[in-house]
This record gives structure tokens, sequence and C-alpha cells, in this order.
């Protein structure tokens, strides 16, 4: 049941993000596919990045509103369907659309991309729509206090309708929140599947989140939630830098933590995760139908915690294994690292 502790982390939560108030759910997945239903229905319009993630592509459907799907990242695109929307209205009647939608991720999962927030806020206010804003990877990843890509771009937290994101990877836990306004929480609590029809999590679960949102935060009396988050940007431009170095192709943002190399072909997958075991290195390798058939990849995820020498170690391992399979792009050596771009908390 609901006990003090979850309203405890539900405050800790809006605190963190800047909102309002905001709700936490035991699923992360079901934060997306049971709570975007609530807020859309038929005769609203949801526009959509074509790269999101499969928990916002079902919440979508599920909701019966229009779904329309704009090129990854692209503002042009992206401002077509705003424009055709507003003008054209709905299919047949040429009504307006009830809602429009805007539904987007702060850190893409398989591309490593960070959204560009500050065009898509501007769009969104020009054409008044809705954000909908999935920070599952963003969220104490990114910005100088980890509270993800408002704080990257300077970006005021109550200019995104509705602010979603999970516990599973900075928060070492399980779950999922959403927070915005106090009219938003306030209507999730009574409408949503997720809330009135599931078990609240485990208070085990629930202080583990708290706990880590206060060393993040520095509410903890430290400085060793900066520390980590300095030390992540840093291994992130390392690790990034160093893998340019060796001619793979590298998809993603210089600062975000998801590292995608591409491996082209599917009958790499299997081989460039054998090999790399092989050799020292777990490696998550992905392909069609998460990715294009022929743009199979390898998926790094870096951490606070790695080392240095950590890093040096697999660089060394897959270019061993990206010279075994061939899908280096060039022979050339380049050298383009400097280590001291990024200043680190002592």
């Amino acid at each position: 049941g609901l006990l003090d502790i979850h309203m405890e982390l539900d405050q800790t939560v809006a605190d963190f993000l800047g909102v309002e108030e905001a709700i936490t759910f035991p699923m992360g997945f079901a934060t997306n596919s049971m709570n975007i239903p609530c807020l859309v229905s038929k005769g609203c319009l949801i526009v959509s990045d074509e790269l999101n993630h499969a928990s916002l592509v079902l919440g979508s459907r599920l909701s019966g509103a229009t779904i329309r799907v704009f090129k990854h990242n692209n503002m042009v695109s992206l401002e077509k369907i705003l424009k055709q929307a507003v003008v054209e209205g709905q299919p047949r009647t040429h009504q307006p659309w009830k809602k429009i939608l805007i539904v987007c991720e702060g850190i893409y999962s398989m591309e490593g991309s960070i959204c560009r927030l500050p065009e898509i806020v501007h769009l969104k206010k020009k054409y008044k729509a809705y954000l909908y804003l999935d920070e599952a990877h963003s969220i104490g990843a990114i910005g100088d206090n980890g509270r993800g890509v408002c704080e990257y771009f300077g970006i005021d937290p109550c200019d995104v309708d509705v602010m979603m994101g999970t516990f599973t990877k900075s928060f070492a836990s399980a779950g999922g929140y959403i927070g915005g306004s106090k009219d938003l929480i306030n209507y999730l609590r009574i409408k949503s599947h997720s809330s009135m029809y599931a078990s609240c999590m485990s208070p085990a679960v629930a202080q583990q989140i708290i706990s880590t949102i206060r060393v993040i935060s520095g509410a903890d009396g430290t400085t060793e939630g900066k520390k980590r988050i300095r030390q992540l940007k840093w291994n992130v431009r390392y690790f990034r830098r160093r893998l340019n170095e060796l001619n793979v192709i590298v998809y993603g943002n210089k600062d975000s933590p998801v590292v995608p190399i591409l491996l082209y072909m599917p009958s790499n997958i299997a081989e460039f995760a054998r090999v790399s075991l092989e050799k020292g290195l777990g490696v998550v390798v992905v392909g069609f139908p998460a990715t294009p058939i022929i743009e199979s990849r390898a998926r790094f995820c870096l951490s606070a915690s790695h080392t240095k020498e950590m890093l040096d170690r697999a660089i060394d391992i897959i270019n061993d294994v990206a010279n075994h399979l061939g899908i280096k792009y060039s022979t050339k050596k380049l050298t383009i690292f400097h280590e001291d771009e990024v200043e680190l908390i002592k």
C-alpha cells in the first residue's frame, strides 16, 4: 500500500526535477505505456520521434490518438507536421485537434543522441502543443548537477509539460516517475492504470532511490554526487574520442553516456560479442528489429565508476575485434584527444 516513504519519494523527485509535483510508479515501461493513454485519446494528435522507445510507441497506440512520426531530431520535419496539423485540423472533418502532444526522449537509447530540446520547446510554444519528454537515459547522467536535458540546455523544467524518467539507470533501482504541474499529477493519481490498479514499489526500493537522489543532489552534505557527474562526463568524452581514433563509426552526442558503434551487418553481431567476451569484455550488441537491418551495433553504457585503466583496456579489446571483423572505415591513425578538457573534482 501507500506509505509515508512513497510520499517522501514523490516530493524528493519533484524537488530534484524542479517541478511542482511528481508521481512514481513501480515499473518504468508501464510509466509510459499506461500513462500516455490517460493524457490523449481519439481526436488528439501525437507527434512522435521516429526512434522513440517501444514503451512510448505502445502507449501512443493504446491511446487511440492519431500518430504522426517526424524524422529523428529533425526540426524541419517536426515543424512541417505541426504546421500542417494546425492548418488542416483533423482528417475529413477539419475540426481542430483536441490536443497536440510532442513525444521525444532526452537521450535516445540506441543512438546516443541528445534531443534538441531548446528548438522543440520553441516549436511547442509556437504551435500551442504539449511536450512529453522521456528522460530514462538522461536523468542523473547529464547536466552539471545530473538533472537531465533541461539542465544541460538551461531550459526551465516548467516548459516541459510532462517530464518522465525511470529509476533503472542512474538510480540503480526500479520503477519510473512523471513530474509536472500539480493539476497534471493529481489527474494521474486518480486516472492512471499504473497508479490505481498497480501495487506501490517496495519501501526498500523507494529508500534506495531517495538515498541516491540525496547523493546526486548533494543533500547528503558531501560532494560525492558532483564528483561522479564530473567523472562520468570525463569518461564519456575520453571513451568517445578514443573510439574515434580507432576509425570506427561512433553514434551520438559527445556528452551522451550511451555510446553505440556500428557493426553494419547482422552477421557481425554474435561474432563481436563472442570475441569480445573471450578477451574479457562483456558487450551489449543490438540488431534488427531494434535497429535497421544493416545498422547493427554494439552499445556501451558508461559509468562514473569506470577508471581510465578500464576504458583503455576496453579500447584495446575493441580495436582487436574491429580489426578481426573489418569494421574500420580507415587505417589512418587519428589523434584527437586532450585529457585536460574536463576538469575533475579532487
